[in-house]
């Protein structure tokens, strides 16, 4: 039964606790070569068994961003059913399940949160300074600087997702807003105060 709360999708995907005995004969690693990421595997990974809707099982190894618990790892359906959104220490990798040497590497490092949302046709990825929407067609939007260290959700309502980003100025958690279908926000602590700004 499909959960409300996510994205159909025509692939599965298992976690996998320890390396397969036997491996598929496609596999594949993320990120792919990328400059500065050349020791990411080091660190660890996430290993996932993917049956997309065609093209035989493939082996995924997702290398961790960074080893600390507090950090998200998971597995998540994405607005494209094709797609799928594997986290892990909080790199988050969006990888096309038909072709699964496409992969795009988001680009908050660390993603802190990820947040579903089925009525925008979202996936959201929450980030110390901002945020990132994943859409159907991809990258929907990518929010502007909301604090200088920490953004924390407090609730959605509608299209408008609420929250509080800290100031280091005031050393303050200011309230912000931002419109889910465009990523435009008002206020978050990363506003200059009104006295600085009318200098």
């Amino acid at each position: 039964m499909q959960d409300p709360a996510s994205f159909p999708h025509d692939w599965n995907a298992e976690v996998l606790k320890s390396a397969p005995l036997i491996a598929p004969a496609r596999q594949f690693t993320y990120p792919q070569q990328i400059a500065g990421e050349e020791d990411a595997l080091a660190r660890g990974a996430l290993q996932l068994l993917v049956l997309p809707a065609n093209g035989g099982t493939f082996l995924a190894t997702c290398a961790l961003g960074f080893t600390s618990p507090s950090m998200p790892t998971g597995l998540f359906p994405c607005p494209n059913p094709h797609e799928m959104c594997a986290v892990a220490g909080g790199y988050a990798y969006i990888i096309d399940t038909l072709k699964p040497d496409h992969c795009t590497h988001i680009a908050l490092k660390p993603v802190t949160e990820v947040r579903v949302l089925p009525a925008q046709q979202l996936l959201l990825f929450i980030g110390f300074h901002s945020m990132i929407a994943w859409g159907p067609q991809g990258l929907a939007w990518e929010s502007a600087r909301l604090s200088w260290e920490g953004v924390r959700i407090t609730n959605i309502d509608g299209d408008i997702l609420h929250g509080t980003g800290w100031n280091l100025l005031t050393d303050k958690e200011i309230a912000f807003s931002v419109d889910l279908l465009t990523g435009h926000h008002q206020g978050g602590g990363f506003a200059q105060p009104p006295e600085t700004q009318k200098n």
